[in-house]
């Protein structure tokens, strides 16, 4: 790739001459010389081949092409300085990027809302997320992987901040057997159904949470596609019920009416990498984590 013949300098020269309206009241915000603006701007114009500037008067008017640069050209400076900061910051140990690990029952809109939040204090920091199941989350932070991490498991030589809870509840299509039975449900009616689970994405020592031990289980990758099967009135599940909300609403799914137990409420915890000290950068998205848990 060819150099670039015209400095970040020159271009910021330009911005100041246009910005001020003309070549001595650039120099004076500029605390240079009236010739060396010139001279700049000259030179500028020779290393381009095209006329940016011309005088009209006493002021100095933008050209066709020089509107056209000069607008490209605020875009560039901007750019070169957030490098210029971010290299600043990473320097004083604000980090550029901040490893997140959620479980995938944690409500996405509560993620949503912190990460809204803390775009515009991240100055430049990028967040990367990864969704994983029960065990999963466990593993990213024990290997190191995850900087921050959300678990509803009690995780051993970790200190856990309290989210707030997600509530899961038992379902089944409205025309599911276990609704045609018309009362309320034991513990041996679902046994004799089919059970639909989410896989642990933890590889060490996966959970079977939630299974309450029926004969039949067929296992499944993600939230969503187990209320997809149900809604299809193949099984029933434990589902988060912000998840399937519109599922219910909708009358393609329906809560078991379970003697016991119909409605779960399951504690989200926030952990942070206990190798490292938290970075100014992750202890805000960790703070705002915290309290649009409570918010959202």
């Amino acid at each position: 790739m060819k150099a670039p013949r015209v400095t970040l300098e020159q271009w910021r020269t330009l911005q100041a001459v246009v910005d001020h309206g003309g070549y001595a009241q650039a120099a004076e915000a500029l605390h240079r010389s009236q010739s060396s603006v010139s001279y700049t701007i000259a030179r500028m114009q020779e290393q381009l081949g095209v006329p940016l500037l011309t005088i009209e008067g006493r002021k100095a008017v933008l050209t066709e092409a020089g509107i056209t640069l000069l607008r490209r050209s605020r875009q560039v400076v901007e750019q070169a300085s957030q490098l210029e900061l971010l290299a600043y910051q990473m320097e004083q140990g604000w980090e550029a990027e901040v490893q997140l690990v959620v479980d995938a029952a944690y409500p996405t809109e509560r993620l949503a809302v912190a990460l809204k939040a803390f775009m515009p204090l991240s100055q430049g920091c990028r967040v990367q997320l990864r969704e994983e199941v029960l065990s999963g989350v466990e593993e990213c932070l024990i290997n190191g992987s995850a900087d921050l991490a959300i678990s509803g498991i009690s995780i051993a030589g970790f200190l856990p901040q309290q989210l707030n809870a997600v509530d899961f509840v038992a379902v089944a299509h409205p025309d599911h057997p276990l609704h045609q039975l018309q009362r309320a449900l034991t513990h041996d009616d679902l046994q004799s159904q089919l059970q639909v689970v989410i896989r642990d994405s933890g590889r060490r020592q996966p959970r079977d949470s939630g299974w309450l031990g029926a004969e039949q289980r067929w296992t499944v990758a993600s939230l969503g596609t187990a209320a997809k099967l149900v809604a299809r009135g193949l099984g029933f599940a434990w589902l988060p019920e912000h998840e399937i909300s519109s599922e219910i609403a909708a009358g393609r799914l329906k809560i078991l009416p379970l003697e016991q137990g119909a409605r779960r409420s399951h504690y989200l915890f926030l952990y942070a990498n206990r190798e490292r000290p938290m970075g100014p950068a992750t202890r805000i998205l960790a703070d705002l984590l915290i309290e649009h848990s409570v918010t959202a």
